[in-house]
Order: structure tokens, then C-alpha cells, then sequence
């Protein structure tokens, strides 16, 4: 099983972190820590997979890790996980960001978080990996993409309802709303529209 999935630049800042187990942030905040520590001393040409029991409490957990440019990619997982199945899914994830994103970079990461957790999911959800194939992942996405703009994005939601609200044609406006044994009272609102 996938514990965590960590995204970090080479100054130790987080770009994308995901637990996949509850644990207090302060243990979060001192896991991030230490496995930058950790993947961060070691050359570019040792070995990617890294033992890390000490960090999640137990002996069995390893770090396997990816180095791109200024990204750390690292999925630490049980010893149920293959070593060489978590490169392919890091490198699946890598490309998958670079075809959506068009030459992924850092920025990318910080600026459409959304999307990546959205990439993200589709490849893994509760920790058990659910997609590997590269094109089903990039259709999925574009498919969420598409169904965005059709309904005009979040954003624009605001202003569609304020826009509707004030296109509303009543006759007259009421100024007296009764409900039972409760009189209301409306404020003249002409001078907001």
C-alpha cells in the first residue's frame, strides 16, 4: 500500500503532499522533513529505494524516489508494493503531468493544484494504485476539463447568479411578505440594482 506520495523541490519545499493513513500534522510536517533530508544526501547515481521504517513507526516502509529537474517525486510505501512497479507509477505520473501540462514544471505544480490532485486521483486513490495507463488518464482529465467549461467553471458561478438575479422580471417587487402569523417586510432595493 501507498502510505504517502511527497512532491518537493530542491529546497525542501512541498509542491504536493498526500497521506493516504490519518496522522497529525506535526508528524506530516516532521515526515516531509526528515525524507528530504534523507533522499536530499544521497548521490544521483545511488539506488532510488530507501528503507524508512523510523519514519512511519515501522520496519517494513521504503522511500522510492524520482529526481526531475527541481522535483523530488517520493511514494513511501509498504513492503507489499513492488520497488520497480512505483518507479513505472512515478514515471506514468511524470508523464502524465508533462502531457497535460505541456513541459510540467514547478510552477505548474503551485499554480493548478487542482488538476494535480485530479491526475492524482486517478492514478491512486486510498493508497492502492488504480490506473497506470498514461492515455485513459489524460482522457479522464480532459473529460473533467471539458465538463468544467461547459458548466462555465466554478468561478464564473458568482457572477452568472448575480447576473440572473438581476434579470429577474417581477411586475412589481413586494414589500409586504406574509406567511402566516409572520409579517416580513422587504427594504427598497432599487438602489443596488
Amino acid at each position: 500500500m501507498i502510505n504517502a506520495i511527497l512532491v518537493f523541490n530542491n529546497h525542501g519545499k512541498p509542491r504536493l503532499v498526500r497521506f493516504y493513513q490519518r496522522l497529525a500534522e506535526e508528524v506530516q510536517q516532521q515526515i516531509i522533513r526528515e525524507t528530504f533530508h534523507l533522499v536530499l544526501k544521497r548521490d544521483d547515481h545511488i539506488c532510488n529505494f530507501l528503507e524508512c521504517g523510523s519514519l512511519f513507526g515501522g520496519s517494513d516502509y521504503k522511500l522510492i524516489y524520482r529526481h526531475y529537474a527541481t522535483l523530488y517525486f517520493v511514494f513511501c510505501v509498504d513492503s507489499s508494493e513492488s520497488e520497480l512497479g512505483i518507479l513505472d507509477l512515478i514515471q506514468v505520473f511524470v508523464e502524465t503531468l508533462d502531457k497535460c501540462f505541456e513541459n510540467v514544471c514547478e510552477l505548474d505544480l503551485i499554480f493548478h493544484m487542482d488538476k494535480v490532485h485530479h491526475i492524482l486521483q486517478e492514478m491512486v486513490i486510498g493508497g492502492m494504485v488504480l490506473e497506470t495507463n498514461m492515455n485513459e488518464i489524460v482522457a479522464q482529465v480532459e473529460a473533467q476539463s471539458k465538463l468544467e467549461k461547459a458548466e462555465g467553471g466554478l468561478s464564473a458561478a458568482p457572477s452568472r447568479a448575480v447576473s440572473a438575479v438581476k434579470n429577474i422580471n417581477l411586475p412589481e417587487i413586494p414589500r409586504n411578505i406574509n406567511i402566516g402569523d409572520i409579517n416580513i417586510k422587504v427594504p427598497n432595493l432599487s438602489q443596488f440594482m
